[in-house]
């Protein structure tokens, strides 16, 4: 299911079908340097990641982590979407892209539209993101997308930086 279409990108929801391309997203040196080692090596352990992870997200909230591809050719490139955490009191959006792929705004496009798209759909206001003060290119990210950073948090055992995003457009340093 096709979540929203830019210029350049398509987000659609992840299937078993996608197994493959998460194998090798998830063992990129650098989803494990920024994000977590998943433990994801073979095909059989992507789709034990699919079932619990996005496509469990799709059941029980309506929305997880897409896809996304670049529209010319279809060629998958990385994953955008949001997530529901039980340590966190909002959603947080959360984005990974193939290292040959960053730094040509793909991810700034695809989070601009799923913030765009899902935001009205699941009548959410407010969005976390959480990234590792290391991140540079991804609080960065952040920022131009319109989130302000409100606090730093440590999350599974990691010190991260905490955004927050207003659809309505407005600041404030708290999650209420």
């Amino acid at each position: 299911m096709i979540i929203a279409k830019t210029e350049r990108v398509s987000l659609r929801q992840l299937t078993l079908a996608d197994a493959s391309f998460i194998v090798t997203l998830l063992n990129d040196k650098s989803f494990i340097k920024n994000i977590a080692d998943k433990n994801v090596r073979t095909e059989a352990d992507a789709h034990n990641y699919l079932k619990q992870g996005p496509l469990a997200s799709y059941d029980s909230f309506g929305f997880g982590l897409n896809i996304v591809s670049l529209n010319e050719g279809g060629t998958p490139i990385g994953m955008c979407g949001l997530l529901k955490r039980d340590e966190l009191p909002y959603p947080d959006l959360g984005y990974a892209l193939l290292p040959e792929f960053c730094g040509k705004g793909y991810a700034f496009e695809a989070a601009n539209a799923l913030l765009r798209y899902e935001l009205p759909k699941y009548n959410l206001n407010t969005v976390l993101a959480i990234v590792s003060p290391t991140n540079l290119s991804s609080n960065k990210l952040l920022m131009k997308l319109g989130f302000s950073q409100i606090e730093s948090t440590v999350l599974y055992g990691m010190k991260n930086n905490q955004y927050q995003y207003f659809q309505d457009g407005r600041t404030s340093d708290s999650c209420k």
